[in-house]
């Protein structure tokens, strides 16, 4: 196979896969997860990886939903309390550097909603208040541990290394997400680029 066809045939499957992880998402926890954001008084973002990059872009786009967010580790983020939000991305639900981070968020009284590729998760089930469940392959899924023995979480399959399809589809959710906050809260692509860093 020549290097056009293996970009054509790489290309239309990883956007069959997007489809295909689009349209198992359950619209339930997608509200649920939309009116946690709304109703936050300040929401913190974090993700470690390639994970909180996609998740550094859904902060930039909460911000300029004109809502008080930040990046858990920067230096001038504040401290968490009741009434906020922790939106955590852990793909394995269990990621070790996470673990002291939501057992301290946690004693916050603020609420903590994850974006995972597994729910069942140790740190999703006892810490959760709020999950979606994102139908994609992670990093270090136990189906590619195992061969072709079946989950117990429904994914997509993938042709892609690693994470990268869990890792895309986080950043294009996000976005999409984006929009639908938008739409919830009220506002217009104008709202939006009038709270947009206004000096470069």
């Amino acid at each position: 196979m020549d290097f056009e066809e293996s970009y054509k045939r790489l290309t239309k499957a990883i956007v069959a896969e997007h489809e295909a992880v689009f349209e198992r998402l359950d619209m339930r926890q997608l509200d649920a997860f939309m009116d946690e954001i709304i109703r936050a008084k300040h929401i913190f973002v974090y993700g470690t990886g390639r994970e909180g990059i996609s998740m550094r872009g859904f902060a930039m786009r909460l911000a300029h939903l004109g809502k008080s967010v930040y990046w858990l580790m920067d230096d001038t983020t504040v401290g968490m309390h009741e009434g906020d939000l922790f939106l955590l991305c852990d793909g394995r639900g269990d990621v070790g550097i996470h673990r002291r981070i939501v057992e301290q968020a946690s004693k916050t009284g603020a609420r903590l909603a994850f974006i995972t590729g597994l729910p069942t998760g140790p740190l999703v089930r006892r810490y959760g208040d709020c999950v979606l469940f994102v139908h994609s392959t992670v990093y270090l899924d136990e189906k590619h541990a195992e061969g072709d023995a079946p989950t117990q979480h429904d994914v997509v399959e993938t042709v892609q290394p690693m994470g990268n399809q869990f890792e895309q589809h986080v950043y294009l959710l996000m976005d999409v997400i984006a929009v639908l906050l938008k739409d919830r809260l009220g506002m217009s692509y104008e709202d939006m680029e009038a709270n947009h860093r206004n000096i470069e």
